[in-house]
């Protein structure tokens, strides 16, 4: 079992940077400040970084020229967070965005899935891409789903990650809890307030039936060039079970709705543990007695140090 260990998470602002400096200053500048606050893990939200195509004013305004643009840039985002995450010797799961992957995608052209890597202090990452579609991604902007769940196993436990509308399918989680998850992870990017909340209902459930820490960051404010990510509302959130040790409604940390910035907790492995083998009830133990408990999705553990 791991010690306490500080999380911060972004509730991150989408804003149109004038260069790749501008962007790599911003990171940078939030990194240093999480680290600064203690955090051990910091994360971001999903799509966060789809701020980039503002780089590539030509297809800015486009959806498919937007997923293009952000994807080429993938190898210096992640030499990026990969610095960062060493320099400050903290982990890092970066903003998701688009990566371009073997195979044709939902019209015959360029595969795209929606993905998020986590840092370890080391600079070395692994990934998770999003599994389940949300209607705008399927039927206007054409990103395929991920064909694979994995669990990290890291210095600060073992961490899943479920992007966005992935936190609202109890399977996923599940499968990762019951491949040993002490923590899930959950960036988001919602345009209203029914998603955010739809999002925020779903982490806190995993949170409950699952018997695990989980946190939520949003993107935030709006970005009115971009046809992806023009609106965007949502409050970082750090949640527990409803149960001993943890506030009555399972509320750890709350930011303020829609302002930028981090939101800090501390996260400690064994307060979960503990419930899951002794709590006021034991959710994660009795979902084997529900009726079409059924099987779960198959789950990778890859070490990341």
């Amino acid at each position: 079992m791991t010690e306490p260990f500080i999380v911060a998470a972004a509730q991150y602002p989408i804003d149109a940077p004038a260069d790749w400096d501008a962007y790599a200053a911003k990171i940078t500048g939030w990194v240093a400040e999480a680290a600064a606050a203690g955090a051990a893990l910091a994360v971001f939200p999903e799509y966060g970084v789809m701020e980039l195509a503002a780089l590539d004013p030509a297809t800015a305004g486009d959806l498919g020229g937007s997923l293009a643009s952000v994807a080429a840039r993938a190898e210096a985002v992640e030499a990026l967070h990969s610095g960062l995450a060493r320099t400050h010797g903290i982990h890092i799961l970066a903003a998701s965005g688009p990566a371009l992957v073997p195979g044709a995608g939902p019209r015959g052209g360029p595969r795209y899935v929606n993905r998020a890597r986590l840092f370890a202090p080391s600079g070395a990452f692994g990934w998770q891409d999003k599994l389940v579609m949300t209607r705008f991604e399927a039927e206007q902007w054409f990103v395929s789903p991920g064909t694979a769940l994995t669990l990290f196993d890291t210095a600060l436990g073992r961490i899943g990650v479920a992007i966005c509308y992935d936190s609202e399918f109890p399977l996923i989680a599940r499968a990762l809890a019951e491949a040993g998850a002490d923590l899930l992870l959950v960036p988001s990017c919602t345009d209203s307030l029914h998603g955010y909340w739809r999002v925020r209902i779903g982490s806190q459930a995993r949170a409950l039936e699952n018997q695990i820490w989980v946190v939520q960051s949003p993107t935030v404010g709006m970005a009115a060039w971009s046809p992806a990510v023009d609106e965007n509302h949502g409050a970082a959130g750090v949640y527990g079970p409803s149960d001993r040790g943890f506030p009555a409604d399972g509320v750890v940390a709350l930011g303020q709705m829609d302002a930028p910035g981090w939101v800090c907790a501390t996260i400690d492995p064994a307060a979960t543990a503990v419930l899951r083998v002794d709590g006021g009830v034991l959710n994660a133990r009795d979902w084997a007695t529900q009726w079409g408990a059924g099987v779960l999705p198959a789950v990778s553990v890859v070490r990341l140090d």
